[in-house]
């Protein structure tokens, strides 16, 4: 009896090796158990099925419309333009269907780094790009701070705020600004019934009004990887600062600040990279 019961135990062990062997794959589950690393199936999602594959689709997106365009760009950089369609020539040519001839210009670098108008935008984009993020993060940082402190159900509404925008299309949001920023718009006339001023104050096409219009668009990209970032500290360690004797301000400078510088650099290089495209 006891005999028994330790082959039915030792069958219950083996049994899935077992059910493998009357397999017609055999073969190769035996190929398999005796040659594959020790603990197959967890070196397979340890190393397969885990970041590999929940990061190939981002980086083959990335790599198709980001690196694969770049790339075109850039061997175009260096072509002849010509009145034709496409309006370049191209880079190489087969010379006598024998000799593959390459056909480099460097006329569009120089030109742009000697005219004036190329250089005085560059510089205006690098300002702009610089400002408005000082600006996005003067602005953003307190309120993630507020979301990331807040209650979960306010913390939902207030995220649902931050989000919202998106619903609707970028040029209609930027459109809007219009009719609050021109001369006869809703704050010159606020202002004016007030008797603030007397005379509109002229605001469109102005440093002011881009400044206005990137940092309403792209606050949003501020604000939520500060949140992210924001969110996961550990309190307590506000709460040991508190007991040592640290003021909050100073305990925001020596704890909340340096974990937060992450959330802080990853967020600016959004919103830069973002603004700089569209100056």
């Amino acid at each position: 009896m006891a005999a028994r019961t330790y082959r039915s135990s030792g069958s219950r062990r083996r049994g899935p090796r077992a059910s493998g062997l009357t397999t017609p794959w055999a073969p190769l589950w035996q190929l398999f158990y005796r040659f594959g690393p020790p603990r197959w199936s967890a070196y397979v999602r340890d190393h397969w099925i885990g970041k590999p594959l929940v990061t190939l689709v981002p980086m083959t997106w990335l790599l198709l419309f980001f690196v694969v365009p770049f790339i075109i760009v850039f061997g175009i950089s260096f072509s002849q333009s010509i009145l034709a369609i496409p309006p370049y020539e191209p880079l190489w040519s087969w010379v006598d269907d024998k000799v593959l001839a390459l056909r480099l210009h460097l006329g569009n670098y120089n030109y742009l780094f000697t005219d004036s108008l190329y250089i005085s935008s560059y510089l205006y984009s690098v300002k702009v790009a610089a400002v408005s993020t000082f600006l996005c993060l003067l602005l953003g940082y307190p309120m993630a701070y507020g979301i990331a402190r807040s209650t979960p159900t306010v913390r939902s509404l207030f995220l649902m705020l931050v989000i919202l925008p998106f619903w609707t299309s970028f040029l209609l949001r930027v459109y809007a600004w219009i009719g609050l920023l021109k001369n006869n718009g809703v704050i010159n006339n606020v202002l004016m019934s007030l008797g603030i001023i007397h005379e509109p104050i002229t605001m469109m096409q102005t440093d002011f009004a881009v400044y206005i219009g990137i940092v309403y668009s792209y606050l949003p990209f501020m604000i939520l990887p500060l949140y992210s970032n924001l969110e996961k500290h550990d309190r307590t360690l506000l709460e040991a600062a508190a007991d040592l004797g640290s003021r909050p301000w100073k305990a925001f400078m020596r704890i909340t600040l340096p974990l937060s510088m992450p959330g802080i650099v990853a967020a600016r290089s959004w919103c830069s990279s973002r603004r700089w495209a569209n100056t």
